[in-house]
């Protein structure tokens, strides 16, 4: 992408690091978490393309996407009260809030309903939080704020905007999707 943030760079090539040191999951995350705790301690990299609310639904901005699709790196923007369906991501993620605060619910099968985990996460800003497919990706995002935006940072062990994956209702019902992006340039 050529409008990558030029802050990204330390972070992107930790992740390229550690990737070529074939490290997997959660010793991969652990690898960049120094790197990506520096970005999220000062808000005003990030620019004003990819801080735009939607009145109606969260906004999914790519930021940067790995040659190989190895990984993606995406800001999230919630607008007032705005949440995601239940779903799962079919890959690692790690999440950062840059601005604001979020809620992050996660989710278990049990029987015969998706039933929340008493693993429930108000995330401030600096706060951090991932997940494996290994460990359980199955969640509900929030914006913590009825009257204010939140923006977070996203990284996904894919080019998130293509993986096909799930979102569930209370009964375990599944529909796949894929998610996309909300920049221009990819919106279809």
């Amino acid at each position: 992408m050529s409008n990558t943030p030029l802050a990204l760079n330390s972070l992107i090539q930790q992740i390229e690091n550690g990737l070529q040191l074939n490290l997997k999951d959660e010793k991969l995350i652990h690898y960049f978490l120094p790197e990506f705790r520096k970005l999220l301690s000062n808000p005003d990299w990030l620019d004003h393309e990819f801080r735009q609310p939607d009145p109606q639904y969260y906004q999914q901005y790519l930021l940067y996407k790995d040659p190989d699709n190895q990984f993606s790196i995406v800001s999230f923007v919630w607008g007032p009260a705005q949440s995601t369906p239940i779903h799962n991501h079919e890959v690692w993620g790690v999440v950062g809030v840059l601005q604001g605060s979020e809620i992050s619910q996660r989710y278990q099968f049990e029987n015969g309903l998706f039933q929340q985990t008493e693993h429930a996460d108000k995330l401030n800003q600096g706060d951090i939080d991932y997940f494996t497919p290994t460990d359980g990706d199955v969640h509900k995002v929030s914006n913590a704020f009825n009257d204010q935006v939140s923006i977070s940072i996203h990284i996904y062990g894919a080019d998130i905007g293509k993986v096909k994956r799930f979102t569930f209702d209370q009964q375990g019902n599944k529909k796949q999707f894929i998610s996309g992006y909300s920049n221009k340039e990819f919106k279809k």
